[in-house]
């Protein structure tokens, strides 16, 4: 039975400039980029109302006037199952006000993850039965890859492998929020210099940019920086790494979601 008490849904646009998916589809909200026709948000609202038939379903946004487009998200919202709170300048301050509102534990993705699965939220909330504080779902280049040929652009490389973020957080409690600090610069760390460095500190950088550890030890390093247990939940399925962050990986997604195959069940990778 699933334990997730809230999902966040982090939509807010960025405040510093407009966003290219924006500007090359000629619309209103990058949450609501179309996708095969619908909303990329409501793909995503819509899996975790069915994975979570109990949680609440928070969107972190700044103008929810243009979720009332979707029929899904009006739907869910009339049924109760989803409200909004006012996206903060940065992803930490929306997750932080967020947390206010919430039940623990808290689950964390964004508006457009379509990809995301019941399977990969499922696994996420059952890995919560560990020890950890936070998860971090992670997907290997070579699931990827496998999934399309385009894959990621950037990936975090480490002694047993290079693996790219699947935009799904999980939160154990108000102490976990701890693991969310770093985001207070920004999600993006490898777009910009000098963001691993501000955000794990200079020892965590290092190793990092040596590739010395892996990705598990990575973890312990960064978690005793912390004062908080994050791990890392690496799922086979490279899909669900697949977000619609511009024009090229809107084009992947579509084609990912025109083939019409099943997406297999996440499952724990082999991590050394």
């Amino acid at each position: 039975m699933a334990t997730i008490g809230t999902v966040l849904i982090l939509a807010g646009k960025r405040p510093d400039r407009r966003d290219p998916l924006e500007e090359a589809l000629g619309i209103a909200h990058k949450c609501m980029t179309p996708v095969l026709g619908r909303a990329a948000i409501a793909y995503v609202a819509e899996t975790l109302a069915h994975a979570l038939p109990t949680a609440r379903i928070l969107v972190a946004i700044e103008q929810e006037d243009v979720l009332w487009r979707d029929p899904t998200l009006v739907r869910l919202r009339a049924s109760g199952r989803l409200e909004t709170l006012p996206a903060r300048r940065t992803l930490l301050g929306s997750v932080l006000a967020a947390a206010e509102m919430a039940s623990f534990p808290l689950l964390v993705t964004t508006a457009d993850n379509v990809l995301l699965t019941e399977d990969a939220i499922l696994a996420m909330d059952a890995a919560g039965s560990g020890a950890a504080h936070a998860l971090v779902a992670l997907a290997p280049r070579e699931a990827i890859l496998a999934a399309h040929p385009g894959g990621k652009g950037r990936y975090y490389e480490f002694r047993d492998g290079a693996f790219s973020n699947c935009n799904l957080f999980w939160l154990r409690d108000r102490a976990a929020l701890r693991a969310a600090e770093p985001f207070a610069t920004g999600g993006q760390f490898l777009k910009t210099k000098g963001r691993i460095l501000k955000a794990f500190g200079p020892l965590n950088a290092l190793l990092f940019a040596t590739r010395l550890l892996s990705l598990r030890a990575m973890f312990a390093s960064v978690s005793r920086r912390l004062g908080v247990k994050v791990e890392p939940l690496v799922l086979a399925d490279g899909r669900l790494a697949i977000d619609v962050d511009d024009v090229k990986s809107l084009g992947m997604v579509e084609e990912i979601l025109q083939r019409a195959a099943p997406i297999a069940e996440p499952r724990r990778a082999a991590v050394r």
